[in-house]
């Protein structure tokens, strides 16, 4: 099974800007989620992306501050955090869903494939 390689994760101050990148081998086959985890809460959807980039979908709390992209030459997809906000704390999770039509994919239970996540940390 194919398991997503996340990093890129870090501590930064609110305002600020981090590069989350999430590898996977054949990635032209999946359609890619990023998901966040806060402790004591759910796995929340954050955006996604389908196999050739050519539509991408956010939550409202990240729109407008994070942007999703892929390279599949180099197996790897980004999301590019920017304006963080302390609410944005929390272990990010990059998903592979494999058979799925274009669309956004909300729910953690359509990927197939989890990283083992890394952790962003936002500083008031």
């Amino acid at each position: 099974a194919q398991q997503p390689v996340e990093s890129g994760g870090g501590l930064v101050q609110a305002g600020g800007s981090l590069t989350l990148a999430c590898t996977i081998s054949d990635l032209q086959d999946y359609i890619m989620g990023w998901f966040r985890q806060a402790p004591g809460k759910e796995r929340e959807w954050v955006s996604s992306i389908t196999w050739t980039g050519g539509s991408t979908y956010y939550a409202d709390s990240v729109k407008g501050r994070f942007t999703i992209s892929r390279d599949n030459a180099k197996n790897t997809v980004y999301l590019q955090m920017n304006e963080l906000k302390p609410e944005d704390t929390g272990l990010y999770y990059c998903g592979a869903a494999l058979g799925k039509r274009p669309g956004q994919w909300p729910t953690a239970d359509d990927y197939e494939f989890w990283g083992q996540g890394t952790q962003v940390t936002v500083s008031s």
